[in-house]
């Protein structure tokens, strides 16, 4: 510490206002003049009781006084935090917490406290995902104007373009991400609302430059965790963890996340509280409690519990397996150990130009089962594709996970020709296979090769039962793997459908991406299923010769 930095500490301690000063980024604004003003954070603070009632549940028509992590961090770094000037330190601020913290709220009081004591010529936009979510913020801060005569008197509400018109040309306007006019806006300030959810950047890039022009800008975003970190909203998540981290130093910068680290005990209510800081008060104990016991019963489930109520970044929104899980299983499979084995196989055909999956499983006499994978894909793709899907199937195929095939279209007779070696080492007992109308032939082959093929179908009938018994393996650790990490990666991808009779059905469609090794999984587990009880599964002779499996 540089004798400067510790001559400004001990002002700011002398000052009252040493606990605002909170890292490595503090340090660097204050050796740039910055220092925080108490009677403006405290001016903030007051604006809120003393002008804002709240407007619904519990507490409508009671004044809206913030709660202290609400004003610690938030309202107070946000308004304290002043440039050697005098202007406002921070122009970007990324504040997370989990769902029902009153983030609606607060963005709706931020936006007419901002409204009031910004400047002339004040332009304010919040934005949304779409029309019903941008509409959110809007309503309730109308609704606060309109229950104090004085703030009515200062500030016109108007419904139809959901604007509050203040004095002279300043105004705060809600947008949606749908909105048709982005450009030529001369924003003051920005509040991004639940920015995960926004469907692309286009919105957010035209918004996040809207101020340039501005002397003072400010670009506020409030969201909870999201699903991708590729999008923009993960983006900004990533720079805020290396902001906290003091990776990343911008003065004009400021973050505060409330979330549960991934190494938490998910199951505490130490843990909930990290998440919620509103725990209690906006969320009561017994509701969260409540949801939580709902998301023991499926990783789905938990999946949403941790991503709604943990803000914990996901895959997949409503993610069907936990990859948590998944890891603690046995990945050291060795096929050879398997060599003479009986299977149940499984094959999800490709349409025309993308992966194909083979799952070969055998059941073993303690209850688990042992999965053996093959995938494949048409070699002229594999860039395309790889671009597409965000990952690196030349590393794959490389490594031997993944077979190439000639040309740019699924060539079913490479695929042929591998099960019928595949069968040389193994017993396959049955062989499912999805029907399109492009694999027919391919079936024809194997029903002429002496498979015994049965078609499989991929609804609520044929998926219901083997989805929740590869559900109940995974998580009693009853599986045995390759390791094959393309099969991980479908298995992080798989989304289900669960209808008001708890019935599962994959959902392609949600899909973050690829999940033909789930299904072909389903496929070669409902095979299995059908097997008439004391039926033999497991016998086994020694291994001799080659066996290549991926």
């Amino acid at each position: 510490m540089t004798p400067e930095l510790k001559q400004l500490l001990a002002k700011a301690k002398a000052e009252g206002w040493a606990d605002w000063i909170r890292g490595p980024a503090d340090h660097h604004a204050m050796l740039n003049g910055c220092y925080f003003d108490l009677a403006a954070a405290e001016a903030a603070r007051d604006f809120f009781p003393r002008y804002l009632r709240h407007t619904v549940d519990k507490w409508a028509g009671t004044p809206f006084t913030l709660l202290d992590w609400q004003y610690r961090n938030v309202i107070g770094p946000l308004f304290g935090w002043r440039n050697a000037d005098g202007s406002r330190r921070f122009t970007k601020c990324y504040f997370s917490t989990a769902k029902k913290q009153g983030k609606t709220t607060l963005y709706a009081g931020l936006a007419i406290y901002l409204l009031l004591t910004t400047g002339a010529g004040t332009e304010i936009y919040s934005a949304g995902a779409d029309r019903e979510q941008a509409s959110l913020i809007y309503k309730e801060a109308s609704s606060m104007v309109r229950a104090n005569p004085a703030l009515a008197r200062r500030i016109r509400c108007k419904d139809s373009t959901k604007t509050l018109i203040g004095r002279g040309r300043d105004f705060y306007r809600a947008l949606s991400a749908d909105a048709n006019t982005k450009e030529g806006i001369n924003a003051s300030v920005v509040l991004a609302d639940e920015l995960h959810a926004w469907p692309g950047r286009q919105l957010y890039d035209a918004l996040n430059y809207a101020g340039s022009a501005r002397t003072n800008p400010l670009f506020l975003i409030i969201t909870t965790a999201g699903d991708d970190l590729e999008s923009i909203c993960g983006e900004e998540y990533q720079r805020a963890k290396r902001w906290l981290a003091g990776d990343y130093i911008d003065d004009s910068y400021f973050a505060f996340i409330a979330e549960a680290a991934s190494e938490d005990d998910w199951t505490k209510e130490e843990t909930w509280r990290k998440a919620n800081p509103s725990y209690g008060i906006t969320v009561p104990a017994a509701k969260f409690k409540a949801d939580f016991i709902e998301a023991q019963d499926s990783p789905a489930k938990e999946a949403a519990f941790r991503r709604y109520r943990l803000n914990q970044w996901v895959s997949v929104a409503n993610a069907w397996l936990s990859m948590e899980q998944w890891d603690k299983l046995d990945h050291t499979l060795d096929p050879k150990t398997l060599e003479g084995r009986e299977c149940y196989a499984g094959l999800d055909l490709s349409a025309t130009d993308d992966t194909t999956a083979l799952i070969l499983l055998f059941p073993n006499d303690d209850g688990s089962i042992s999965l053996i994978p093959r995938f494949w894909l048409p070699q002229d793709n594999i860039v395309g594709l790889g671009k597409k899907h965000r990952v690196s199937y030349q590393a794959w195929a490389k490594s031997g996970y993944m077979t190439l095939t000639p040309g740019n279209v699924v060539d079913y007779a490479a695929v042929r020709q591998d099960i019928r070696d595949l069968s040389s080492h193994f017993k396959i007992k049955k062989l499912a296979i999805d029907r399109k109308f492009q694999g027919m032939q391919l079936e024809l082959d194997l029903i002429a090769d002496g498979f015994p093929v049965e078609p499989a179908g991929q609804g609520w009938i044929s998926q219901d039962l083997p989805a929740k018994e590869l559900e109940k393996l995974i998580k009693s650790g009853q599986i045995h793997t390759t390791g094959n990490p393309i099969l991980r990666w479908h298995m992080s991808n798989a989304v289900v459908d669960i209808d008001k009779a708890d019935n599962y059905s994959l959902n392609k469609k949600k899909a973050r991406s690829k999940i033909d090794g789930v299904a072909a999984t389903l496929m070669a587990l409902l095979c299995k299923m059908r097997q008439p009880a004391g039926a033999s599964d497991t016998n086994s002779k020694p291994w001799t010769g080659e066996l290549i499996v991926m």
